[in-house]
């Protein structure tokens, strides 16, 4: 047992060969040590070269070297290599293996969205939101922006029946104009009829406000003016089943309904648009649609979209165009035994059907895509229940105008049975 003599602690002086040494506070040396390289001579004699040295660093013990002053034995191609694996390429990060020594790791790819681009690099940079990693993870390149373009295969289908369906209910309203003296015109209100085909006449354009690049002022207008004209068209519906019941006394036959005959198709036309144009305006006034760059919705896109702004303002529009669209085919429903001659119930309460049942299923539909998928959904609602409308309510009137008019006078008329059913 012996005690180191005080002189050695904090102690730092040069020896004989120029190395510095010194003695920490708790008389312990710092650790150095020389590597030295083992030459073997043509002559057979045995040199010493020293390569490197171990010395202690703020890291613990570190080894330094000479490469260039190593000679290595002619059997060895290149240096050998001192470490468990081989450097990490680009792309790749470095990850320790637990349990081993520094110089042990594995190589791991780079996550998507991340990138390396030097060797052995411990960990990956992440890229700016509007790029992302190219397939070998090693550059950010800018994300492709994505939506309902005019080039898409989708938005041409969308376009191209949006201009067929909208030249035939022109053709038909023209057709209803040219013959609006008729019989078949005249009945249960021609004014309303031409107003409910104008209507469906530009819900067939609405599809195209939802095609091309999303910019401020069409996300302002396409759920408002998809909206205003589907609540106008169907409130058109909704005036002209309660003139067929007015027209019967079917409120009440005791009482004279001629002012509430006069009035009731204006009155309902106004009830119905107004409401809905004030929930837009409320909707526009205080969190109007804008447009946005979604990049959570599909890897490595930027989808450029209509953010609707008030979620619920959006789906009180829908719910409202909906109520109207129920109480149309109630009322439909209840008229739909009334004189065949005058009563086109029948044809309302089935396009009322198709047009509800769109717009039922259009909800689950719409909240289960994403992306321009979500736009496609919404206009192919708008297409499917608007052909529905033309077709249940108009076509079977054509039929008679074109084909049949010899049913299209007072006489045919009265001959298809004009009175109520028993």
């Amino acid at each position: 047992m012996f005690r180191l003599h005080p002189y050695v602690k904090k102690v730092v002086f040069n020896t004989s060969g120029g190395d510095l040494i010194h003695f920490d506070e708790r008389g312990s040396v710092a650790a150095h040590f020389s590597v030295l390289n083992f030459i073997i001579l043509p002559n057979k004699t045995m040199k010493k070269l020293q390569v490197g040295h171990f010395a202690e660093g703020p890291d613990g013990l570190q080894f330094l070297r000479t490469n260039t002053a190593i000679h290595w034995d002619p059997r060895f191609t290149q240096m050998p290599s001192s470490v468990c694996t081989p450097s990490c390429l680009p792309g790749y990060r470095k990850v320790p293996q637990e349990g081993q020594q520094r110089c042990c790791y594995n190589c791991v790819p780079c996550a998507e969205g991340e990138i390396s681009n030097q060797t052995d690099m411990e960990n990956c940079m992440k890229c700016p939101d509007d790029h992302w990693s190219n397939e070998i993870r090693v550059a950010c390149i800018p994300r492709p922006v994505v939506f309902l373009s005019y080039g898409d295969g989708l938005a041409v289908c969308i376009f191209v029946f949006s201009l067929i369906f909208c030249f035939l209910a022109a053709v038909v309203l023209v057709i209803f104009i040219t013959h609006k003296d008729t019989a078949i015109v005249k009945a249960n209100n021609r004014n309303l009829s031409f107003i409910l085909l104008l209507s469906l006449v530009f819900s067939f354009l609405c599809p195209l406000l939802f095609i091309g690049r999303p910019t401020k002022m069409s996300c302002l207008l396409r759920q408002v003016t998809f909206g205003n004209i589907f609540t106008l068209a169907v409130s058109s519906i909704l005036a002209k089943t309660v003139t067929v019941l007015l027209a019967f006394n079917t409120i009440n036959p005791n009482t004279n309904n001629s002012p509430l005959r006069k009035y009731s198709s204006t009155s309902f036309l106004f009830i119905g648009t107004s409401g809905q144009s004030g929930i837009c305006v409320f909707w526009l006034v205080f969190s109007p649609p804008f447009p946005e760059y979604n990049t959570q919705v599909e890897v490595g896109k930027v989808i450029l979209q209509c953010n609707e702004g008030s979620v619920a303002a959006f789906y009180t529009v829908i719910g409202y165009m909906g109520t109207l669209s129920m109480i149309s085919f109630v009322v439909a429903f209840l008229a739909r035994n009334l004189p065949d001659a005058f009563n086109e119930a029948q044809y309302i309460t089935f396009s009322m059907l198709v047009f509800c049942s769109v717009w039922v299923s259009f909800i689950p539909a719409y909240l289960s895509t994403k992306g321009k998928y979500m736009v496609a959904v919404e206009v192919f609602s708008i297409l499917a229940s608007s052909a529905g409308l033309l077709s249940c309510i108009f076509i079977p009137k054509c039929y008679i105008i074109l084909i049949r008019p010899e049913l299209n006078t007072k006489t045919g008329v009265m001959a298809r049975k004009c009175f109520p059913k028993n």
